[in-house]
Formats: C-alpha cells, structure tokens, sequence
C-alpha cells in the first residue's frame, strides 16, 4: 500500500516533468500579463505648444502568447488659428481591440512585441468657430459657427514595435493608419480635427505614438514550441511493399 500511494502522489510531478517527452514535443512557459500604459507624445506635444492637449491610456490583457486583448482611451482638446479664422474642438475617444504578436515565442517570451494592432474607435466631440473674417467686395465681414456635437467611427491598424526595457517596464511605438466609417459632422463644414482620429477632412489619417507600459504578469501558460515529425519508415514510405511480400510470400509456398 505503501508504494502504491508513494506512486499516486508522485504521477503529477512525473507528468510534468516527462510531458514533452512523451509527446514529442518541446514546450516553454509563458508569461501573459496586464499592462498598463500611456502616450507620452501628447503630453510632450503640450508642454512646447500649450495649444493643443491631446492625453492617452490604454489597458490590455494576453489571452494567449500571440493575442491580446486592448482598450485605449483619451481626451483632446485642440486649437488652430489662421490670419482670417479660430477653430476650437474638444472631446474623447474610445479605441477598442486586440494586439497580435509576429515574433516567434521563444523570441517574444513576454518581454517583446513585433507585430501589428486592430481597432474600432468611436469619438465624441463638440467643434466651433468663434470668429472668422471674410473679405468682400463692401469690406470685411466677420461671422462665427456655433458648437456643435458630432459623433464619428473609424477602423484602425497600428504595426509597431515594444520591449520590455526594465523589469516589467516597457517602451515602444506605433504608426496607426485610420479609416473613416462613420460621421454625423456636416458635409459641407467638416471639423478641421477629430479626437482619435485626426483630420477629418479626408476618410484616410495616419500618424505615429510613442508608449511607456507597466507590465503584471498574472499567469503563465504552457506553450509548445516544436512538434515532433515522425520519422519515415519503409512502411511508410510504401505501404503497398508489405502487402506485396506476403502475397509473394503466398504464391511461393
């Protein structure tokens, strides 16, 4: 009985230990984590030009060592002016979707991120012109356009690069490229600039953001790397041969 208990409390190590081999299989433990992070271009962005304020989150989640799971979040707030207008806006944004690591796993390991991202966002803002000169033939008129709230969806695809640089400190970058799905703006007087988005006035906008993240490792996962191929025998090769030498095998007896 002795034995026989020493034996079913030691399987599970047992298991563990030989799993790979039994299988064929080499495999890897791999952290997945929560990270949390901000934009930091905005924040610079701001401090050299007070005009304008744009301030960005995001909150992702691994749900395996190539996807993750990402919400991103944020608030601008923008002016621009020229000789004869101003133009004000303000608003959030929500992006929502997942990340998808290209490296390999045994290049990535939790610490680096080569791949793209994919996103849907949604901007709410409110845009006006408090004053603008237009020059005529009885002379210069001014005038102004009232607030007004709009709403606007967009799809994003973001390719980039992070590395953990420190112990659960990451840095990296993104360029996003941003299509236009959706907007309740006015056709004929289209925002100069959409929180989330960019320039509203063509269905296309890129542009390019710089990341620092915490990184919470919360669970790690078993992740194989290499599968056995099973070798080739002369009955794999030809399976019609053993069939062949039994029947001769018939017909000489």
């Amino acid at each position: 009985m002795r034995r026989i208990y020493v034996f079913f409390i030691s399987l599970p190590f047992l298991l563990n230990i030989n799993l790979s081999q039994v299988y064929g299989q080499d495999t890897i433990l791999f952290p997945l984590k929560i990270k949390v992070g901000l934009e930091v271009s905005g924040p610079v962005i701001y401090a050299i030009n007070k005009n304008n304020l744009i301030a960005e989150g995001f909150i992702s989640a691994d749900i395996s060592e190539k996807y993750a799971a990402v919400l991103n979040a944020g608030y601008a707030d923008y002016n621009y002016s020229q000789y004869n207008y101003e133009y004000l806006t303000n608003g959030i944004f929500v992006r929502a979707g997942t990340d998808i690591n290209l490296l390999e796993t045994k290049k990535s390991m939790g610490k680096y991120w080569v791949g793209t991202g994919l996103r849907l966002g949604i901007s709410h803002f409110s845009s006006e012109v408090p004053v603008f000169a237009e020059d005529t033939y009885y002379g210069i008129v001014t005038s102004s356009v009232p607030v007004r709230k709009d709403w606007v969806s967009f799809f994003e695809f973001s390719p980039g690069v992070r590395a953990e640089i420190f112990k659960n400190f990451s840095i990296g970058w993104s360029v996003s490229i941003r299509m236009l799905l959706y907007s309740t703006t006015n056709k004929d007087l289209r925002p100069i600039y959409v929180p989330g988005f960019g320039n509203s006035s063509k269905l296309i906008s890129a542009g390019m953001s710089y990341f620092i993240s915490f990184n919470i490792p919360y669970k790690k996962i078993r992740v194989i790397t290499r599968k056995e191929v099973p070798e080739e025998t002369e009955e794999t090769v030809n399976p019609g041969n053993s069939d062949n030498r039994q029947q001769g095998t018939g017909i000489r007896q």
